[in-house]
């Protein structure tokens, strides 16, 4: 397995060794004991989630505020994604910076998303299958979430603006300014 720290802290892509041959391929999705060995402050996960979309659709910005805060481990099973983290840490001197991977079946990559960031993904592929651990459980009444197209974060989510699909909820997010405000950043 090999694992890249992102230029923000935290954020890791995650290459496992896939062993291919005539008949298929195989490979170890996740291994408590080798992810507690190479990403720093890993922590158990306590719910899975899978997704399907069609292509042009965006699920995010994302998140879980403290003390429901999630750690996510992201996949693709089928398709293409272009996955992105924001920074959402108080503290932190990449608030408001984004790190975004593409994640396919082919390539089998993964994605480590810390505690204190939005997350969303665009599908890329006609259709994909996305699944990601968390190490909190979902609660409605902690979830929050940034526009997916906020002016000061600048995504490029490699999707024309009249393919985009959003749910309503997606559509009513507040904007990185507005949150930064609620916590006392600005």
């Amino acid at each position: 397995m090999e694992v890249k720290e992102t230029e923000i802290k935290g954020v890791y892509i995650i290459k496992p060794d896939v062993f291919a041959d005539d008949r298929g391929y195989f490979f170890e999705s996740y291994n408590l004991s080798s992810y507690e060995k190479m990403i720093p402050g890993v922590s158990h996960f306590v719910q899975d989630n899978q997704s399907k979309s069609s292509y042009g659709v965006v699920r995010g910005l994302h998140f879980q505020n403290a003390p429901y805060a999630q750690s996510k481990l992201v996949r693709v099973v089928s398709g293409t994604v272009l996955d992105v983290a924001v920074d959402l840490r108080p503290t932190s001197i990449t608030f408001g910076n984004y790190v975004s991977v593409e994640l396919s079946s082919d390539n089998f990559l993964q994605f480590y998303i810390p505690k204190g960031f939005a997350h969303g993904f665009s599908v890329l592929s006609k259709e994909a299958i996305f699944q990601y651990k968390c190490t909190d459980f979902y609660r409605k009444e902690s979830e929050g979430g940034i526009q997916w197209n906020d002016p000061d974060i600048n995504i490029d989510w490699r999707l024309k603006p009249e393919d985009v699909i959003l749910s309503a909820k997606d559509i009513k997010r507040q904007s990185l300014r507005e949150y930064a405000k609620s916590i006392g950043k600005y």
